[in-house]
């Protein structure tokens, strides 16, 4: 789904990453120009270089829309999230499993009426472009309708997302459930049929987590994975101690959490996995020879105080597991990936790693993207990808103005942005090349 559109210009400072900070360290891993030109074309990126090289290539009806103080970056794309828990966000929860019961699966039962559900998509993917969030993975509900209303209010929006139907067949209120795993297959092969590969639409089959799909659901799950090729499989892995001991009551001929998911072909290509906090050394092994991905959640896992996730074990040189920055709303306490990669340092410093901008930065962006599969369409500034970007203001509020005036490099900018910066912070952000959200000047 490409809109026809004259080429039209950004210029501005600008910034991409060209590798992985955590195998070949920061300095190596992105580009940065002080005056670039960024210029768009039917939804794509056209051309993307210094503004001095590039500017007698344009034709003289090219407009140029300049941007001062500010630095131009690949959309922030987020991993793992829940739209129909935006309405709990800043709940009293204790930990995972109350905060389930008493809120989670409380909230996602008003999801089967389709005009309520669409009216939550369209605020949660507003504030989601307000934040410079230009793609997600979400979950919906078990509700065909909290899909349907997702996906249409999405399309509205030319958003590239990913978002499927949550399975669940037991240890959950009736009202969720699934009548029988096959019921939820035929459902989930219904809305894939309708969406998938739908413009810039995919859908990920969407099992909650192991403690609420039977062994015949997880079975048809991996069955319909298989069927459909192309398509996502996203869920939980190893949140929190309890939900892992639980799983090994449920499942006692597993050798452990994700040998679960293995035994019934949820893990390769396309498989995110949110969490990931107490894998052992035999699951991130497995994680890396079968290609599947982590969806980081910093806000979350500090919110019901699930842990500390380890960026040095999952990005291991000899065996790196793809890793892509998420917020986990509603359990995660912030629609700003900027918040998410504060949280993301201060959890690494606990467990004794020196996360720099650059790293916490790449998740957001080329690193989110290659954990999703889609490094070849979004994450990145260079011709021919999506032209999916967020102009972040380098002075959004007058303390962080102040600091940048003792700021040495690029580096130190993004480090100042990430750890006092928010929403406040996005002067304007471009979905497929068009202006989605733009910052109202009082």
């Amino acid at each position: 789904m490409t809109t026809k559109s004259h080429p039209h210009a950004i210029r501005s400072a600008a910034l991409t990453f060209i590798a992985d900070p955590f195998l070949v360290g920061s300095a190596d891993a992105f580009h940065y120009e002080s005056d670039a030109l960024i210029v768009m074309e039917n939804g794509k990126i056209k051309s993307f270089g210094s503004y001095d090289q590039l500017k007698s290539t344009l034709a003289d009806d090219v407009v140029i829309t300049t941007y001062k103080d500010s630095l131009v970056l690949p959309g922030f794309i987020d991993t793992h999230i829940h739209y129909p828990q935006t309405q709990i966000m800043g709940a009293f929860g204790k930990q995972l499993i109350d905060w389930l019961n008493n809120y989670t699966f409380i909230a996602e039962q008003q999801f089967s009426n389709f005009d309520y559900a669409k009216k939550v998509a369209e605020f949660f993917l507003d504030e989601c472009l307000k934040a410079g969030t230009t793609t997600v993975m979400t979950y919906c509900t078990v509700h065909p309708e909290s899909v349907d209303a997702f996906f249409e209010s999405a399309t509205d929006r030319k958003m590239r997302v990913i978002a499927g139907k949550v399975l669940m067949d037991r240890n959950a209120p009736p009202a969720l459930l699934d009548k029988s795993a096959q019921t939820g297959y035929d459902q989930s092969l219904a809305l894939i049929n309708k969406w998938h590969d739908k413009g810039r639409l995919s859908y990920a089959i969407t099992p909650r987590f192991a403690p609420t799909s039977t062994h015949e659901q997880l079975e048809s799950t991996g069955a319909l994975w298989k069927k459909v090729p192309g398509t996502y499989m996203q869920t939980h892995v190893s949140e929190n101690i309890g939900e892992i001991a639980w799983v090994k009551e449920l499942f006692p001929d597993h050798k452990d959490y994700l040998d679960v998911y293995d035994y019934y072909g949820l893990l390769g290509k396309r498989a995110v996995y949110g969490h990931a906090v107490h894998l052992n050394e035999r699951e991130w092994q497995r994680m890396y020879e079968t290609g599947s991905s982590v969806a980081h959640c910093p806000t979350s896992n500090e919110f019901l105080g699930s842990g500390l996730f380890n960026f040095e074990t999952a990005k291991k040189k000899e065996r790196p597991v793809k890793v892509g920055l998420a917020t986990d709303i509603g359990a995660g306490t912030s629609f700003s990936q900027l918040q998410s990669m504060n949280e993301s340092y201060k959890i690494a410093q606990l467990g004794g790693f020196a996360l720099s901008s650059i790293h916490a930065f790449y998740l957001a962006t080329k690193g989110a993207a290659e954990a999703l599969g889609l490094e070849d369409k979004i994450g990145s500034i260079k011709p021919g990808m999506e032209a999916d970007l967020i102009v972040l203001d380098l002075k959004s509020t007058s303390l962080i103005d102040f600091r940048m005036g003792h700021c040495k490099n690029i580096e130190e900018a993004l480090f100042i942005q990430m750890i006092m910066g928010d929403d406040r912070a996005t002067k304007a952000v471009y979905v497929a090349g068009s202006i989605a959200f733009e910052k109202i000047h009082s």
